[in-house]
């Protein structure tokens, strides 16, 4: 379960972000970020957990079709892209970002069901601002090493996703801080121990492994591969946003691991 809500976010997140990169960055790039997100989303199907919720009922059909839609439009757009249908590509990622915003909100409200530690909204804020910094942080490194294969690419196209993927860290932040809170605050007699107690207990080392590596690593990280793209120093950039992607990669999973062990979405 950990890896199907991962892939399918990590997926999603790059079609959202694919919206933000120039025309600019050649018709390789967006096949490439394409086919990389089709492919993430067909491995998640795969490992798609059964009677969870996420494929029971009416919400759970709901978040296999939009993922399913999702997975079609990108995977047209892929077989698409520099050859034909040139007018309606943005369509074909407006409707595979749509699907995908389906899909993620509808695994959200079942996920939420049973907890008195948070609500069905802080688990779809929690779920969708993963997706957006997953896919931020990814397609930007993606982007930067794209300076090697098109080395007269304007720096200015690095440093707009970087702009993306930092406004992306500081949403997640937010969600994750409100979702703690509503942790700590929302906790009764009766409900077992407290979050609080868990998070300060031998357990809780997985929760501040995912606050450090997961939030402050990755918001330091941007920071410092802003300043880079400041300077125009393309490849320097490059190999810190290949860090901060797996900073992001391992907070996120440790995230998963927390919410489904705690029922609290940080």
């Amino acid at each position: 379960m950990i890896l199907f809500l991962f892939l399918s976010h990590l997926g999603v997140g790059i079609i959202f972000t694919l919206a933000f990169v120039s025309r600019d960055a050649g018709v390789k790039f967006f096949r490439f970020n394409a086919g990389l997100a089709a492919a993430l989303i067909a491995i998640a199907f795969v490992l798609m957990p059964r009677g969870a919720g996420y494929n029971e009922g009416r919400l759970g059909q709901l978040a296999v079709g939009g993922l399913a839609a999702s997975e079609a439009a990108i995977v047209f757009y892929w077989l698409t892209v520099g050859r034909a249908f040139a007018s309606i590509r943005p369509a074909i990622v407006a409707l595979a970002c749509g699907a995908g915003l389906v899909a993620i909100v509808a695994q959200a409200i079942p996920a939420a069901a049973g907890s008195a530690l948070t609500s069905p909204a802080m688990v779809i804020a929690s779920f969708l601002s993963s997706s957006a910094l997953l896919g931020g942080a990814c397609t930007a490194m993606i982007l930067g090493h794209w300076y090697l294969v098109i080395p007269s690419l304007q720096v200015s196209h690095l440093q707009s996703i970087v702009k993306v993927h930092i406004a992306s860290m500081v949403a997640r932040v937010a969600v994750v801080a409100a979702a703690v809170f509503m942790g700590l605050a929302l906790w009764q007699p009766g409900l077992g121990p407290s979050y609080r107690h868990y998070i300060l207990s031998v357990s809780g080392v997985f929760f501040w492994q995912r606050v450090l590596f997961g939030l402050f690593g990755p918001a330091l990280l941007s920071y410092l591969t802003w300043e880079t793209a400041k300077i125009r120093a393309t490849q320097s950039a490059t190999g810190i946003l290949y860090v901060d992607f797996f900073t992001v990669v391992v907070g996120e999973v440790l995230a998963k691991y927390l919410f489904l062990a705690t029922r609290v979405p940080v």
